[in-house]
């Protein structure tokens, strides 16, 4: 059983920055692809950002590309989203995901964590 513990949303102005971090529990963290969704009222989930389990490998959505960065500390059991240059159009609840199989861009998940908001407004 993995538990994830998301944090570091919050409402920011247009063109502003977040990072999220997302902590997991267990010594397994290292064996887990982990991504980030988000899902906004109305709207369908979407996987944002995906990592490799060594963090060699990522993917992003066309939506994020070049402006969010995500990467992990397997020794902290963390993975971050850096979100720069946000938009109005990122506001959301985004959730961490831990996959045991899979690849950084697919959609599957064994894990997922409570979510934190994301507002972008001004």
């Amino acid at each position: 059983q993995v538990q994830l513990v998301e944090s570091g949303g919050g409402l920011v102005q247009p063109g502003g920055s977040l990072r999220l971090s997302c902590t997991a529990s267990g010594r397994t963290f290292s064996s887990y692809i982990m991504k980030w969704f988000r899902q906004a009222p109305g709207k369908e989930r979407e996987l944002v950002a995906g990592i490799g389990r060594s963090g060699s490998s990522t993917y992003y959505a066309d939506s994020v590309k070049g402006r969010f960065t995500i990467a992990r500390d397997n020794a902290k059991n963390t993975v971050y989203l850096q979100m720069n240059s946000l938009i109005p159009e990122d506001t959301a609840v985004h959730y961490c995901a831990a996959a045991s199989t899979g690849v950084p861009g697919g959609l599957s998940y064994d894990y997922w964590g409570q979510g934190t908001q994301v507002t972008v407004s001004s």
